[in-house]
């Protein structure tokens, strides 16, 4: 909830003082209050020499915490969570195309074919030398065996066959390389070749991407990054106006060198692929709750020393400075910590004590005074 403002207090506190003056002839306003000489005590009149006191009177509210977890704001754009650009491994032409633009694709699943007659021809020949390789060494062993067959004659007959099995695997390598294949299942957003095309090695064939979950990434300044952490929620807005709840999945752990900006990816169930890669997003991101009061801008004050805090009373009656940290800045005022539970904060006359100055405390509850300001 928010204090009600200074100057509204002070006009309160006025009216009730003035009304007390009409009907007893005493006056006694928000930032002084004085005895009359004529009407002093009969000690005071014995000393004429000493000087009159003055007591300020200031109106206060309790404070009333809440539990505030801070919005963080940020632009940033959709994108795939996975994108791949697939490329010809090998020279050949287009022999078969498994994927058509904007189509759907599994994983492991045949996105070209290249023609390649002679690499085919190269495992026949390769596994035809093999199974040659494997049946001399057969009766190679059988011979040695029975003492026919010198043991280098051996030897050589089984270089002969690691020799055929490296062929078959260079073969069937240069074979595979006919092939591509989806890394993970997506949607294929292009395809760069046609059937028949002639194609040089690393040539770009298709581009695959994974759209769900979709990620919007964004950059948090590097004053807010120590309150993002991942797994926390989200909630992202898009272009079009549709909003959905994610989670942090990633906070970069170095900053941009040109912006000083921690990269963050925010997660999106899109398991219809209705949201597209690219579009523009507003990332609210939510810190850990923690207890705060919000307080009227005009009521926040500096110290000497440059510190940033309230003007507070306690039970004893005497003003006191709080340091406080403003951790918001929202429409109802600014969200601060570090008030303390056992003082009320002074939201009329605050500029005109000091600390330790004894006061009069004109104390209204958040609720008197709406009701009294309706």
């Amino acid at each position: 909830m928010s204090f009600f403002t200074a100057h509204r207090v002070t006009a309160l506190v006025v009216l009730v003082a003035a009304s007390a003056w009409v009907l007893t002839g005493e006056f006694s306003a928000v930032g002084s209050q004085e005895l009359n000489k004529d009407e002093a005590a009969p000690e005071a009149q014995a000393e004429p020499a000493q000087a009159v006191a003055t007591q300020r009177t200031v109106a206060a509210v309790a404070p009333v915490f809440i539990d505030y977890a801070r919005e963080i704001r940020i632009s940033g754009a959709t994108q795939a969570d996975k994108q791949a650009v697939l490329a010809a491994r090998t020279a050949g032409i287009v022999q078969e195309l498994g994927v058509t633009q904007g189509g759907a694709i599994a994983a492991d699943a045949l996105v070209v074919r290249l023609e390649g007659a002679e690499i085919q021809a190269g495992v026949d020949t390769a596994v035809a030398a093999l199974e040659q390789a494997t049946e001399t060494l057969t009766v190679g062993q059988a011979l040695y065996d029975k003492g026919s067959l010198p043991e280098l004659e051996l030897t050589a007959r089984r270089s002969a066959k690691a020799a055929a099995e490296a062929g078959l695997s260079q073969a069937k390598a240069a074979e595979d390389r006919l092939l591509l294949k989806a890394p993970f299942a997506g949607t294929v957003d292009t395809v760069e070749v046609e059937l028949g095309e002639w194609v040089q090695a690393g040539t770009a064939i298709a581009t695959i991407l994974a759209l769900d979950p979709i990620v919007v990434k964004a950059e948090v300044s590097e004053r807010d990054v120590a309150f993002v952490s991942i797994g926390s929620k989200a909630k992202v807005r898009l272009v079009d106006g549709a909003e959905m709840e994610g989670v942090v999945r990633h906070v970069a752990q170095q900053a941009s060198t040109k912006t000083r900006t921690f990269g963050v990816e925010v997660a999106l169930p899109n398991a219809a692929h209705k949201i597209p890669a690219g579009m523009t997003a507003e990332v609210r991101l939510f810190t850990a709750t923690q207890p705060a009061v919000v307080v009227p801008r005009s009521i926040i004050t500096i110290n000497e020393e440059g510190v940033i805090g309230l003007r507070v009373v306690g039970a004893d009656s005497k003003a006191a400075f709080a340091p406080v940290t403003v951790i918001d800045d929202g429409e109802a005022g600014m969200v601060v910590t570090g008030v303390p539970k056992d003082k009320k904060v002074i939201v009329a006359g605050q500029d005109l004590v000091t600390d330790g100055d004894v006061v009069t405390v004109s104390e209204l509850t958040p609720a008197q005074a709406a009701e009294a300001l309706k």
